[in-house]
């Protein structure tokens, strides 16, 4: 898999990029990830890529000349998925890093300042995501975090399968509470099922404290889950 990046902090990826999960999927061979600087793009002398909005207001917005010239060299015409991150996109989930794990390549642009010019949307972008509710200061860390989700399904990278398979979300439920040795500490045991080594009981354990903390927690993915069923 290949993800471009476009983006006006480059530097931001070098630290979460050359660790851990990233790192090795990298050093794998299961991903090729290329940073772009945005201001490498631009058109005058001062390398300047954004601008006051017309109307007025308050804010910046990134200019569609940078933009066009980036996405002209970086994609060209082949047909590969544009994706903006956004405060008022589409909300991130799960499901949807699958989809995009399926991918060959994927280009990514960080949205930043109040937003990008909409005619680079129009005529460039597919798709707008958003990791919720919430505004960052710029569209690096969504981009990082679209990134994590998507290499850590990539076959062999995370090494045993089933871990992915037991996540959070995988089938609209979150997870159940977990433990490990030592089975006490500071007055504060296991729950007795998980030391019984009797399998069905234990998965009935876990299912029923999945249940519970998707109720207690985020009722909207039973919600969710019975509409699906």
């Amino acid at each position: 898999m290949q993800i471009d990046i476009i983006s006006i902090f480059p530097g931001m990826f070098q630290g979460p990029f050359s660790e851990s999960i990233l790192r090795r999927a990298e050093e794998m061979g299961s991903v090729t990830i290329r940073l772009h600087d945005l201001r490498e793009y631009a058109t005058d002398k001062h390398r300047q890529v954004d601008d006051y909005p017309f109307g007025g207001g308050a804010g910046m917005v990134l200019k569609p000349e940078p933009l066009y010239h980036a996405l002209e060299s970086i994609k060209g015409e082949a047909a590969v998925p544009v994706i903006l991150t956004a405060a008022n996109g589409t909300p991130y989930t799960q499901a949807r890093a699958h989809e995009l794990s399926l991918l060959e390549r994927m280009i990514i642009i960080c949205g930043h300042y109040k937003g990008i010019d909409q005619r680079v949307i129009d005529r460039w972008v597919d798709e707008e995501i958003s990791l919720g509710d919430f505004v960052l200061t710029g569209g690096e860390i969504p981009a990082m975090a679209i990134v994590d989700s998507v290499v850590r399904l990539q076959p062999g990278v995370l090494g045993d399968e089933d871990s992915a398979r037991s996540d959070s979300f995988e089938d609209g439920l979150l997870e159940e509470p977990l433990f490990t040795r030592p089975a006490e500490y500071r007055g504060r045991e296991v729950p007795e099922i998980l030391l019984s080594g009797h399998h069905a009981n234990i998965a009935a354990w876990r299912e029923e404290e999945r249940l519970k903390r998707t109720l207690q927690r985020r009722s909207d993915l039973l919600d969710n889950k019975k509409r699906r069923e």
